[in-house]
């Protein structure tokens, strides 16, 4: 593993390992045993979406881990001026360790990566979030002690969260079932992706039908960054798409929720149901740092 631009680079055993080293770290953490692996190594951090868990997460990590994180706003580095990426690559690779960068285009993502010659960490596009669905598979293995025979289902927009959600959970071997407007389908990729896993995967315009026997219901806000001129638009179409009372009854007793957060009470889940599942839901967001923690040692530790 060379990076992280997207899940479905990685191979079922891959992602195992990230989860198990994320385990361990978080273990450590916990007790208060130092584990400085990327001393003296440094993290540069591009934003071109804001954020609050990416931003706080990494630079967080890269502390605990001995090494120092930069923040990058696109606003202050030449590629907000049309510097080409190829050339900011070939730059920052003579000066990091690593980068994590969050934006829009997966293109831009896969570019730094072709041009650089350090690790990339995607921190989110527009295409994928895999440091987020590393997280949600910590925390569903941390509940159920493994993936075995679990049904994860995804109720909401066919975005970003929904590529990486398919893509990790069929890899790691649970059954996936979607539920997403016909209008707002998941990637054509991903979907050509999940076809190989036959009747583990099911894609569907009900969310009581997808719900049905899940284990863990995931639900995501129905206008990502860069949709706020949709809003309006989007909670029509998202109508009958809320984790509430009555689709919790169709899933399993005890199933629990996840959600990336920031979540919108009363759109995509209702009040009630997102305090009943608060403890899981903050675990998930406290399980970022972990995750992200054991993808920079893996990417960037020195042999």
């Amino acid at each position: 593993m060379k990076h992280l631009l997207k899940l479905l680079d990685l191979s079922s055993e891959e992602i195992f390992s990230i989860l198990d080293l994320a385990d361990q770290l978080k273990y450590e953490n916990k007790h208060d045993i130092p584990h400085p692996l990327l001393a003296g190594k440094t993290l540069g951090m591009i934003f071109q979406k804001s954020s609050t868990r990416t931003r706080v997460s990494f630079e967080t990590g890269m502390y605990q881990l001995g090494g120092h994180a930069l923040f990058l706003s696109s606003k202050e580095l030449q590629i907000g001026r049309g510097e080409p990426v190829q050339d900011t690559a070939r730059v920052l690779s003579r000066y990091l360790n690593g980068i994590m960068i969050r934006t829009f285009a997966q293109q831009e993502v896969e570019d730094l990566a072709k041009y650089g010659s350090i690790p990339v960490i995607n921190g989110l596009t527009d295409f994928c979030h895999p440091c987020q669905v590393l997280a949600d598979l910590m925390t569903i293995r941390e509940k159920f002690g493994s993936f075995s025979g679990l049904k994860m289902c995804f109720i909401g927009d066919g975005y970003n969260m929904a590529n990486s959600l398919i893509v990790g959970g069929l890899k790691a071997g649970m059954s996936v079932s979607v539920a997403t407007p016909l209008t707002h389908r998941p990637d054509g990729s991903v979907l050509a992706f999940a076809s190989g896993y036959g009747d583990m995967f099911k894609i569907t315009d009900s969310p009581m039908e997808a719900a049905a026997g899940a284990d863990i219901v995931i639900t995501d806000t129905w206008a990502s960054m860069g949709m706020e001129d949709e809003k309006e638009e989007r909670i029509k179409a998202f109508a009958g798409y809320q984790v509430d009372d009555s689709l919790m009854a169709a899933a399993n007793p005890g199933a629990m929720v996840q959600h990336c957060l920031p979540a919108y009470r009363g759109q995509e889940i209702t009040e009630k149901v997102f305090e009943e599942h608060a403890a899981e839901i903050f675990e998930e967001a406290e399980n970022r740092l972990h995750a992200q923690k054991a993808v920079m040692v893996k990417l960037m530790k020195s042999e």
